[in-house]
């Protein structure tokens, strides 16, 4: 008779694990099958409560179990894991000595500190993120940092405006490796949640715990709004020492931002080194095509029913910040519940004018430099040129200016129409921001033309 495998491997694992970490994590373990396909090979299919409980073994024992199969030259056996619905659920070995204090118990090999996590939105997952030319490189670089693939860059910088799906990429990472790698060791906080546990540890002068917590006891970080430490030298500080010793031992790192690194201001030479060193990715607004997906996933989550002519209104007007899809889907609802009536193209125009406001639809790069070409009777083959003239520069800035004011487009969009890249635009905008307060000239022509340019869209 053939002798079993399963026995000489549980037997083993007895002698080389923590008597509770057994107790726990293989004790429970029921051994299903055992297939044999020759003398070295076959197959043993392991039993377990529940599918965390299946993971948490294959993720933490499997490389144990294969070398033991190894010594015992059964190093082709493959070992599945699958919940066994006969199983009653293991019971957690107590652990009197904290329970009496009404402290929270902790699984063996885990460490006493839980994974900080900052309050996540429940729908900000992957399957609920949609994905377009404008965002792709960014969602597969998220996903490769939840998945850990070969291929991941482990660290990622994620830059956008507001609305545009960097939060929703961030937490759909934290809610992947919550669901399905448990056993990672994640942070999950803004810049500004940073900074105030560094304060909180600088007073109360427990540093160490500071560095144990963000250097040593992290698999995972993930920290947002990082545009928000421009000025906050210790905070700089800390985190460069963070990301130094969490790349340096191969864990991940992903920030987000509302600018890039090379633009935020006040931030040391190194921190910008650091965030711009692995891969900095855009998140442009959507186009045409990826809004009407944006539409029609909010309109079947609040269960309302729009035919394709009104979600195309609504792709073609509303751009730019997604929030302001959703706010008009929920109006929309409102409006229709109330008049006890479905929705209606004239119902859906009266709720778009309300969430955009006064803004100036149908504007684009294009058509703002040639109006504002024509109000300094200048040339738009001028403001492509490279020259740098007052009389061609200023109205060159003015446009750049207005453009980023009064439509959605991404930098580098509004670079493209005057030949420029996106660092051209940005000190273009910071330029006239000045002028305006502290000219009143100035500010009485962009007025001027913020006035007319929505006029004629009206």
């Amino acid at each position: 008779m053939v002798s079993m495998i399963w026995p000489e491997v549980r037997k083993i694992l007895r002698q080389q694990l923590p008597e509770g970490a057994f107790n726990l994590w293989i004790e429970p373990l029921r051994c299903l099958r055992e297939d044999r396909e020759g003398s070295d090979g076959g197959v043993i299919d392991l039993a377990g409560p529940d599918r965390f409980f299946c993971s948490w073994v294959a993720d933490n024992y499997l490389p144990v179990i294969k070398e033991i199969l190894g010594r015992l030259d059964r190093v082709n056996v493959k070992v599945h894991f699958r919940v066994d619905p006969n199983q009653v659920e293991h019971s957690v070995v107590e652990q009197p000595a904290k329970h009496a204090r009404g402290e929270q118990l902790c699984l063996p090999q885990m460490p006493a500190e839980r994974s900080r996590i900052r309050t996540l939105h429940p729908r900000y997952i992957f399957d609920e993120f949609m994905v377009g030319d404008s965002n792709a490189l960014a969602y597969t670089a998220c996903q490769s940092i939840a998945l850990n693939t070969a291929d991941t860059e482990p660290c990622v910088y994620i830059n956008s405006g507001t609305g545009l799906g960097k939060s929703h990429l961030a937490q759909a990472v934290a809610h992947h490796l919550y669901n399905h790698a448990p056993s990672t060791r994640l942070c999950c906080l803004t810049s500004q949640q940073f900074t105030a546990e560094l304060v909180r540890h600088i007073k109360s002068n427990t540093m160490d715990q500071f560095k144990e917590r963000f250097q040593r006891q992290c698999d995972v970080l993930l920290v947002e709004d990082i545009q928000t430490l421009a000025g906050r030298v210790k905070t700089q500080v800390e985190l460069a020492e963070a990301v130094d010793c969490l790349l340096e031992s191969g864990r991940r790192v992903l920030f987000t931002g509302s600018m890039g690194p090379q633009e935020i201001p006040d931030l040391d030479l190194g921190v910008r080194s650091r965030l711009a060193a692995g891969l900095v990715t855009v998140i442009n607004p959507p186009d045409l095509k990826t809004r009407g997906l944006i539409v029609r996933r909010k309109a079947a989550y609040h269960h309302l029913t729009l035919d394709e002519e009104m979600v195309g209104y609504l792709a073609e007007k509303i751009r730019g910040d997604i929030r302001r899809v959703e706010s008009a889907i929920v109006m929309i609802k409102a409006k229709a519940s109330l008049q006890k009536n479905p929705p209606t193209m004239a119902m859906i125009r009266e709720v778009v004018a309300t969430v955009i406001g006064h803004e100036a639809l149908g504007l684009s790069p294009e058509v703002i430099r040639d109006f504002v070409a024509a109000q300094f009777q200048v040339k738009v083959e001028d403001l492509q040129s490279k020259s740098r003239k007052k009389e061609v520069a200023f109205p060159r800035q003015v446009s750049m200016y207005l453009t980023r004011k009064l439509t959605d487009e991404a930098l580098a969009a509004i670079g493209r129409a005057f030949n420029r890249d996106h660092s051209t635009v940005i000190h273009s905008i910071r330029v006239v921001t000045e002028a305006v307060a502290r000219s009143g000239s100035v500010r009485g022509q962009v007025d001027l033309l913020t006035k007319r340019l929505r006029q004629r869209q009206q």
